[in-house]
């Protein structure tokens, strides 16, 4: 495959080859149920996924309404119950069935919750693919989302926000994004704030199910051992039993807009004091959308700064220095915005001076580039990495996943590769020097306040 593969709303059909004698298809149905495959050769097993173009910033409360997508129902925490509250049940399965379905067959299956969309997935041999197909489409059409086990399910979520909020690293992570992000709806928590949680109602999630669950909004994809007609019969089958009309017609919905949100910068810093052992560390900036032409320069700049146990974070503060057991750096990016960060996790009396080391060695890579080593270094450690994770059908399904509804591109591993290996010194050190330009925030979560911090980066912002 040269190139990236377009993936059109109103294309019905498309075949490709893939990178390793894959072969990729995709089948757009007259309802707009999106259905791709990728079959590898040599598979026994399969991994599943359904996947809904809603997440956690699509919601809204009832004072600002007007943010959602137009005609879209919900309250905050409203995503991340229906996901858990989609296993509890329907007409034909109870809560046991569905584990024992997959229990039985030695399969796994759970579902994500993102910010930007919902996936319930499993990963079965290959001749239980129908079985999941068909146990998974009744879930997401039929749940019954029984009063009972919505309050039930209540106090689930709570107490997993509960163990979320018992670990310093999590809260220090939203504390970021918050602080990064502002008001933006990408800043707010995937599972919803506890207060969130305990005044959302039935009706409010039930609305979000009835609006966004529809086969225009419906994306499938499976990887592995998989036929692609076969696929198709089977979801065509089960979603009729469903009582989904598959002969209505309706236009996929469109995927997000792809231009750059303008992002405010919500604080400089944010510290939580906790008497903990550490201190949890990060330090961010606005980063690049998903889209973004620079996105493989970003995960070069990535790998060299924050990316193994060779990069300059992990060999300037922990090998050389033994001030952190835990350094790194990440990119997170969605269909309008991002966030660059920096992670550190010390002791108190090291915390300032930990934080100093890891913008220094931002700047010091803005200011001076890289080496060609680093380059070669970073650019085989990513072609590794990328080659390793498509051993795994999970991956492979996700990727279709993110092809399709972020993107509206797919790229197999050759042409990653080949774009990979045109990223150059320059443009590495160009993106960081835009990095460093943008507003800085410090968040962090342990024994220390926000004196420690005082003035922190101050002498390189505008």
């Amino acid at each position: 495959m040269n190139g990236a593969v377009e993936l059109p709303l109103d294309i019905a059909e498309l075949s490709f080859a893939a990178s390793g004698d894959a072969l990729v298809r995709r089948s757009v149905l007259p309802s707009g149920v999106r259905i791709l495959s990728e079959h590898v050769p040599g598979s026994s097993s399969a991994t599943l996924g359904y996947w809904v173009a809603v997440g956690s910033r699509d919601e809204h409360g009832a004072e600002d309404a007007t943010k959602t997508r137009p005609g879209r129902e919900s309250g905050y925490g409203s995503t991340h119950f229906l996901e858990h509250l989609l296993f509890k049940g329907t007409p034909t399965r109870t809560a046991l069935d569905i584990a024992i379905a997959f229990d039985s067959v030695g399969g796994e299956h759970n579902a994500l919750t993102a910010k930007e969309h919902t996936c319930y997935y499993a990963r079965v041999r290959d001749h239980d693919l129908a079985m999941a197909v068909d146990v998974i489409a009744d879930m997401l059409t039929s749940s019954l989302l029984d009063p009972a086990d919505f309050e039930n399910e209540r106090g689930v979520i709570l107490e997993e926000l509960a163990m979320a909020e018992d670990d310093p690293a999590d809260v220090a992570s939203q504390k970021l994004f918050e602080a990064v992000l502002g008001d933006h709806d990408l800043g707010r928590p995937i599972g919803g704030t506890r207060d969130a949680v305990r005044q959302v109602s039935r009706d409010a999630v039930h609305a979000h199910y009835r609006e966004n669950y529809r086969p225009q909004d419906l994306v499938i994809t499976a990887a592995g051992a998989v036929d692609h007609d076969a696929l198709v019969a089977d979801v065509t089958t089960a979603l009729t039993a469903a009582g989904w009309d598959l002969s209505a017609t309706a236009r996929p919905v469109e995927r997000r807009g792809q231009s750059e949100s303008l992002v405010t910068r919500g604080s400089a810093l944010s510290v939580e004091t906790r008497p903990i052992e550490q201190v949890h560390l990060l330090i961010g900036f606005p980063g690049l959308s998903a889209s973004d032409d620079r996105r493989l320069i970003m995960g070069v700049l990535n790998s060299i700064l924050g990316g193994g146990m060779s990069s300059r974070l992990f060999q300037e503060v922990r090998e050389k220095r033994g001030l952190a057991y835990s350094v790194y750096s990440f990119a997170a990016s969605y269909s309008d915005a991002g966030v660059f960060g920096l992670y550190g996790a010390c002791s108190p009396a090291k915390a300032r001076q930990v934080a100093d080391l890891m913008l220094e060695e931002l700047r010091l890579l803005a200011a001076n580039g890289v080496t060609p080593e680093e380059l070669a270094r970073a650019n085989g450690q990513l072609s590794g990495a990328s080659a390793l994770a498509l051993e795994d059908s999970d991956t492979r399904m996700s990727r279709l996943g993110r092809a399709e509804i972020t993107l509206g591109e797919f790229l197999d591993l050759d042409e990653s590769l080949r774009r990979l290996a045109l990223v150059t010194a320059d443009e590495v050190q160009a993106l960081a020097a835009d990095l460093v330009s943008r507003p800085l925030s410090l968040a962090a979560v342990g024994a220390v306040d926000e004196d420690v911090f005082a003035g922190f980066g101050t002498d390189h912002q505008e």
